[in-house]
């Protein structure tokens, strides 16, 4: 994996002029959900061949997730929203991410008019990298093997990048992942990702709804669409300081909130601090137990204290997993990454 690039630029792009940096590039191009480690082999291959060419190394997504624009009804579990994906790619040394907007307009548009528009006359892309399995044009029609032939026909070089398997011999996927969070099997989705599945989000004002949250010390509202399994988990939690703490997270329904909404309720160890409306990220470790209820306040507080040793014993010794995992969080532990100027030269737009 390359350094972490020292001018990052992130950019959603409904419409209008993109930076430089954007325009004659490596692209590498995919969904991309979670930057998981079948993901990570596409980058790497995408820096490795701008590297070789003297090139930029752009990561080309979209959003929304187009799973969630044809069934909104069943929205995707986002294993990395927009801003985490952001984060990933410059933690892995992308030069920028360009992030498209999915909409039922531009799902109709012809593989064809998708590399024209885009591809070609936007981005003016030099290579092309995707994974095995990307498919992109009207009802999926453009397939890897496409991409390839219109390369060569266009002048543009293409790299599609294999199936990466696990021990077990199965691909690495966003759907495997996903299902082992709503299992609670947080050991093996991190395996999967190559690094600890975390969230990002900013701390609700205090407020004491219930006993339970009494001695809560930050809480973060998540939507009905993230969906971990319910319960305690060990956890670290990074500020935007860079400071770091160890603790539990309690994932469940709460009274206070809409239906489906749930809270993610943060005990952390040896802290009194305020951290209302303040930016963070939780890193989750393992999971601890089911999500119970308690009759007694006393009942409560000796299984928290319970969970609270049983975390520290997760935590107090926990390693990176990964060299990516290290550079992730030691440099830049909750950044937003700088956003692209307007004095472009190249432009995109989903009406094409």
């Amino acid at each position: 994996m390359m350094a972490i690039a020292p001018h990052f630029v992130d950019r959603c792009q409904p419409v209008g002029p993109l930076p430089q940096v954007m325009c004659g590039a490596a692209v590498a191009i995919g969904n991309f959900d979670g930057i998981h480690r079948g993901h990570q082999a596409v980058l790497d291959f995408a820096m490795t061949r701008a590297k070789r060419s003297g090139l930029r190394a752009i990561m080309l997504t979209f959003e929304p997730h187009p799973r969630t624009l044809f069934r909104p009804d069943k929205p995707v579990f986002r294993l990395s929203p927009h801003t985490e994906k952001a984060q990933l790619a410059r933690a892995m040394g992308m030069d920028a991410v360009l992030s498209l907007n999915f909409t039922h307009e531009f799902s109709t548009k012809s593989p064809q008019r998708f590399i024209d528009k885009v591809l070609i006359e936007a981005l003016q892309a030099k290579h092309v990298i995707s994974g095995y399995d990307f498919h992109f044009g009207e009802n999926r029609s453009g397939t890897p093997d496409y991409l390839r032939a219109q390369g060569e026909h266009r002048g543009f070089g293409v790299d599609i990048v294999d199936m990466k398997s696990d021990c077990s011999g199965d691909a690495v996927s966003s759907t495997r992942i996903r299902q082992a969070l709503e299992d609670g099997a947080v050991q093996t989705a991190n395996r999967l990702l190559g690094y600890r599945h975390f969230v990002c989000g900013t701390i609700r004002p205090q407020k004491t709804h219930c006993r339970q949250l009494e001695t809560v010390t930050a809480s973060l509202c998540m939507t009905k669409n993230y969906r971990i399994k319910a319960g305690v988990y060990a956890v670290k939690v990074i500020r935007s300081d860079g400071s770091t703490h160890n603790g539990i997270a309690r994932h469940a329904q709460h009274p206070a909130l809409e239906a489906n909404n749930r809270m993610l309720e943060l005990h952390l160890f040896d802290f009194n601090s305020v951290l209302s409306g303040e930016q963070i990220s939780v890193i989750f470790h393992d999971r601890l137990r089911s999500e119970q209820m308690f009759e007694q306040q006393d009942d409560f507080l000796v299984q928290m204290n319970t969970d609270l040793a049983q975390a520290q014993a997760v935590l107090q010794d926990a390693k990176p997993l990964s060299e990516f995992e290290d550079r992730l969080w030691s440099r830049y532990p909750v950044s937003m990454p700088e956003k692209a100027q307007h004095n472009a030269t190249c432009s995109v737009g989903t009406r094409a």
